[in-house]
């Protein structure tokens, strides 16, 4: 079950840095479908994008996470740990950001903002080939004792199919959108149902506490006058 392509790419525009490919896999005409499917994907990020995603592409599943303005977009089987397939991805953002420090210091970020050129930095593909034999194999004790000392949770990562996002014409920012929209429509739940617990509040203990006013006001005015 190895992690078949890997994509790195900037989300402003969907410009490839870094492709990778599993030359060994024996199926060039099958992996061509993927391999358009992932450039089309990566053209429908923009920066409000959600920051990770798994999407279904049967028998495949594409996972990504976006750092730092960069999508790192794999491909992986269906069978392969999602948790597994994610380390791998944040792994190879470390190491490409600290790749481009190395040849570019401060102004690595920079440098990837204004490149004009796809696969600018497919040198990096080295370390990719290395990565990805170590994270071949989910069963291996390497990645046995990674899945165990990994104490993150992937559950609130979004799951969508390939059709959701190529065919209706989604775009992946909607579902950060949506997420916000919710957490917004939950406060201002909160705060109506709060107005209306003060309000009925208020018609409960408005006539007693206008009745213990007029009382005051008669005390006051028999024992002071």
């Amino acid at each position: 079950m190895p992690i078949e392509n890997l994509y790195i790419a900037r989300v402003i525009d969907g410009l490839i840095l870094v492709a990778s490919m599993d030359q060994g896999n024996g199926q060039n005409e099958k992996m061509d479908l993927y391999k358009n499917q992932a450039k089309q994907l990566l053209k429908k990020l923009n920066l409000g994008s959600t920051s990770k995603m798994t999407i279904e592409s049967n028998p495949y599943i594409f996972h990504y996470v976006i750092e730092n303005g960069i999508c790192y977009l794999a491909l992986t089987d269906k069978g392969y740990p999602k948790r597994l397939a994610f380390m791998f991805l944040e792994e190879i953002s470390r190491d490409f950001e600290a790749d481009l420090k190395v040849d570019h210091g401060d102004e690595w970020l920079r440098t990837v903002e204004t490149v004009g050129r796809q696969y600018a930095f497919i040198k990096f593909d080295r370390i990719i080939q290395r990565k990805r034999r170590e994270y071949s194999d989910p069963s291996s004790q390497n990645n046995v004792q990674k899945l165990t000392d990994d104490l993150n949770t992937i559950q609130g990562v979004m799951r969508k199919t390939i059709d959701d996002v190529l065919d209706r014409g989604n775009k992946l920012e909607d579902v950060g959108e949506i997420s916000k929209n919710l957490a917004s429509e939950s406060k201002r739940y909160k705060w109506s149902a709060k107005k209306l617990s003060l309000h009925a509040l208020y018609k409960q203990y408005a006539p007693i506490i206008g009745i213990a006013v007029v009382a005051l006001i008669i005390l006051i005015i028999r024992f002071v006058w």
